[in-house]
């Protein structure tokens, strides 16, 4: 497929145990397509990964774990970059697309207790490890007792902080514990009618130039169809709500044969107001969906809590 030489790939990833688990996944597809390719990987550090002493939603937002990647993709000094799609924003830069969306893993969030308890069990007061605005909203409709405390850092640092600190839990994706091997370690998956899901959450996009079709061929049969129409329905809705990490929002498309279903929620910070949704279509109306069901949640509410929370940040 490559008239000039052996085919070549450069993978962008950032450096944590699960990004490179991730990146390796992919190369390890890649290579198996294509058993004569020099295909490498390429560590990035971002500035999500260098910024660990606060929330995301005080710093920038999902942004800051791809942009340095975009900009070497850019530059040519990576051919493609694989993504946790929960982490892509909704806008990319002109000259970048999404060639590929793989197959998801489990989408939900799930709870690692210290001594094993599930959440409707944890003793009153109990403190949970999250940054996640999103989580947080909704553990706190869930239990308001509880208290919330903040965890940065990546998977393998937050399991040893459980471990080691003052935390009877944390919350985590599901998809990444199982994806290293850590899924014993999880008490409970956490159901969405509890935790709605992070936007994307559990798949994996991979981006590329726009322009290098040689790239474009290569990754295009690691494209998941019934994946990418879910996640394009629910970045739809992301992309009218115009959210981001500021603001607890959450979203889950599924497939029934042809039929999507996608569940939105916009939430206070504390989990004192949640508005929930959810609506169903045609699959090929995935872009469709999601713009609807945001203009839903808008209308019964979601406006003027956005505003309140965009406000209070300032």
């Amino acid at each position: 497929m490559n008239a000039v030489g052996p085919l070549r790939l450069r993978i962008g990833t950032r450096g944590s145990v699960l990004a490179r688990w991730q990146a390796e996944w992919v190369k390890a597809r890649l290579t198996a397509a294509y058993p004569d390719a020099d295909i490498s990987l390429t560590v990035i550090r971002t500035t999500g990964d260098k910024i660990l002493d606060a929330p995301l939603s005080q710093v920038g937002g999902k942004g800051l774990f791809v942009k340095e990647i975009e900009e070497a993709l850019l530059a040519g000094t990576v051919d493609l970059a694989v993504h946790s799609m929960k982490d892509v924003p909704t806008l990319l830069p002109d000259y970048l697309h999404l060639a590929a969306i793989t197959r998801r893993e489990d989408p939900s969030d799930a709870l690692v207790s210290r001594d094993r308890i599930p959440l409707a069990a944890l003793p009153n007061g109990a403190t949970i490890g999250t940054s996640s605005l999103r989580r947080q909203a909704q553990l706190l409709a869930f239990r308001p007792d509880l208290r919330i405390a903040g965890l940065r850092g990546n998977l393998d640092t937050r399991l040893k902080k459980l471990r080691n600190g003052d935390l009877d839990g944390i919350v985590l994706a599901a998809a990444g514990l199982k994806r290293l091997g850590w899924g014993g370690e999880i008490t409970e998956v956490i159901s969405p009618d509890v935790c709605l899901p992070a936007i994307g959450q559990g798949a994996l996009g991979i981006e590329c130039r726009r322009d290098d079709a040689t790239v474009n061929d290569a990754v295009r049969p690691l494209d998941d169809a019934d994946t990418r129409a879910c996640v394009t329905a629910e970045r739809a809705l992301l992309e009218r709500l115009e959210g981001g990490c500021q603001v607890p929002i959450a979203g889950l498309a599924a497939l029934t044969g042809d039929r999507l279903s996608l569940k939105g929620l916009v939430a206070g910070v504390r989990g004192e107001r949640v508005i929930r949704d959810e609506l169903a279509g045609p699959r090929g109306e995935a872009s469709a969906i999601g713009r609807t069901l945001a203009e839903r949640l808008l209308a019964r509410g979601g406006s003027a809590l956005l505003r309140e929370l965009y406000a209070e940040k300032g």
